[in-house]
């Protein structure tokens, strides 16, 4: 099997629906969420497995949706015949997880800096690549139509990571390094 096609040579590739150039809004949308799922596969790759079964089979189910988000990214919306992938139940899950993992790690006043335990930084590293592809979808959303849940998903994911690279760390018992100037930011109180 070839995986060359030959076919994007001059520069052009194609989504369901249209052929467009390689730097068009949409290719570098889910080109940014494909390096997202580049970066968990790499954090998975660092999480002592037996310890983090769950989360690793969190982050399996995640790398899944994502390229179901890029497929839905890759659809023309007019022309879509089909039922897009992602689904409110989804981004209902990743909440689940968040409010989870946010109970479970220590309280947080401050901005923190990202880093710590390897796999943690490494999930760090997918949230702010998270967040660009927030960020080019919301351009995409001005000049196209698109399957808002994968924005909403994707937003929620940025959280999620969040919390995540702060539950690896706790359960790693390594520290968050607070940022040193940040003003008191997120309310303590986990009984409300």
């Amino acid at each position: 099997m070839k995986i060359y096609t030959r076919s994007g040579d001059e520069g052009k590739t194609s989504l369901i629906g249209a052929r467009v150039d390689k730097d068009d809004l949409r290719v570098e949308a889910y080109g940014t969420i494909d390096e997202v799922n580049c970066l968990i596969g790499q954090a998975m790759a660092e999480l002592p497995k037996e310890q983090f079964s769950r989360i690793y089979n969190e982050l399996q189910k995640i790398q899944h949706e994502l390229f179901d988000c890029g497929s839905d990214l890759a659809v023309v919306y007019e022309k879509n015949k089909h039922p897009f992938k992602t689904t409110q139940a989804m981004i209902d899950d990743l909440e689940k997880r968040i409010d989870d993992y946010v109970d479970e790690a220590p309280a947080l006043e401050k901005f923190i800096l990202p880093g710590g335990s390897k796999s943690a930084t490494l999930i760090h590293s997918a949230r702010a690549v998270t967040r660009r592809a927030e960020r080019q979808i919301v351009s995409l959303k001005r000049e196209h139509q698109i399957h808002n849940l994968v924005l909403m998903y994707i937003n929620r994911l940025s959280d999620y990571l969040f919390a995540l690279a702060r539950v690896i760390n706790y359960r790693l018992q390594v520290n968050d390094v607070e940022y040193e100037r940040s003003a008191i930011v997120f309310k303590t109180d986990k009984s409300s």
